[in-house]
């Protein structure tokens, strides 16, 4: 019988509780075992871009990306959900030149800068936003860089396509599950279903990708070092998977998904989180992944990065304090 999903998130207002986010969280280690949960652990969920770790492992098991000697910025970038911003623009149109192709080639959408001084400057310019500026033009580039390596055609997002069926072998391979379907997301890709288990399973594979030495666990362990290593490059200034990679006690590789979906991987320990805010709220999956780990101690809550999603304030137009966002009392 389904688990219901547990109290996560209070908004306080004054004295009151004034609105409650529900949701699951599993912690699994790298046998697969779940170490902790809360709410159902196997629940069904589309883990939208936390999963797109998961979509470029094929771009480096293959040999794709080495073939096209990339960095480790780049394979940051496959893996990002980015802003938009100067840095990321210009890393993802120099890797497009690099493979002889333009914005045209991409298949994730036109979408305006995330970053405000380059949307506002674009606006100001009467310049129309690219693909290019799109969150997930990263990780479409590391598509047709195995496109070009499978030598298939231009249209990857095909669930048909060789990449998404490369992709889609080492989503059940790492999630252990066979997926029963897919969405597509916002940037047209196929996105497959797993569940709370598979999810964090899968992320605690990736933990423990760098004590395997098959193909594709190199290339699991390659993606995450990069994401730790440029985690600038997986969100941007602000985001909180920038800033709590960087205010982290130890390596930890941070991703966000729409609809209130978040991951972790925590290499030195071989765990993986995975979370699931029911109202797909991003304000409270931001405080609920801050507070499970602050919880294991890999982040400290009174850190100021911490504070800014773990308990962040709430203030009106004047200036004045009127609430705050912090955990349920019983979570985690």
């Amino acid at each position: 019988m389904p688990l219901p999903p547990v109290p996560m998130v209070e908004i306080h207002r004054g004295p009151l509780a004034e609105s409650l986010h529900v949701g699951h969280a599993v912690i699994c280690d790298g046998a697969g075992q779940i170490v902790e949960a809360w709410g159902d652990p196997d629940k069904l969920v589309l883990p939208r871009s936390s999963a797109k770790m998961i979509q470029a492992l094929p771009l480096v098991a293959s040999g794709a990306a080495a073939a096209r000697h990339l960095a480790e910025p780049q394979l940051a970038l496959a893996c990002a959900s980015h802003e938009g911003a100067p840095l990321h623009v210009t890393a993802v149109n120099a890797w497009l030149e690099d493979l002889g192709l333009t914005d045209d080639d991409l298949r994730c959408g036109a979408e305006p800068s995330r970053d405000k001084a380059l949307r506002f400057q674009m606006i100001r310019d009467e310049e129309t936003p690219c693909q290019v500026h799109n969150n997930c033009s990263g990780k479409h580039a590391g598509f047709l860089t195995l496109t070009q390596h499978l030598q298939a055609g231009p249209e990857y997002v095909d669930p048909d396509h060789a990449v998404q069926i490369a992709v889609r072998g080492a989503f059940e391979t790492v999630t252990d599950q066979s997926s029963p379907f897919f969405g597509v997301d916002g940037c047209s890709a196929p996105n497959y279903a797993t569940t709370m288990h598979g999810m964090a399973r899968a992320m605690a594979w990736f933990a423990t990708a760098g004590q395997r030495s098959d193909a594709l666990s190199r290339a699991g362990a390659q993606l995450v070092q990069a994401m730790i290593a440029f985690p600038d490059y997986v969100a941007g200034d602000g985001r909180a998977c920038t800033l709590l990679m960087r205010a982290a006690n130890e390596p930890v590789a941070i991703k966000t998904g729409a609809e209130g979906y978040f991951i972790a991987i925590l290499p030195q320990r071989g765990l993986g989180i995975a979370l699931k805010v029911v109202d797909g709220a991003t304000r409270a999956s931001n405080c609920a992944i801050a507070a499970i780990l602050v919880k294991l101690g890999v982040l400290d809550a009174v850190h100021p990065d911490v504070k800014t999603f773990l308990t962040p304030e709430i203030r009106n137009w004047r200036g004045l304090l009127t609430g705050e966002i912090r955990p349920a009392p019983s979570f985690p």
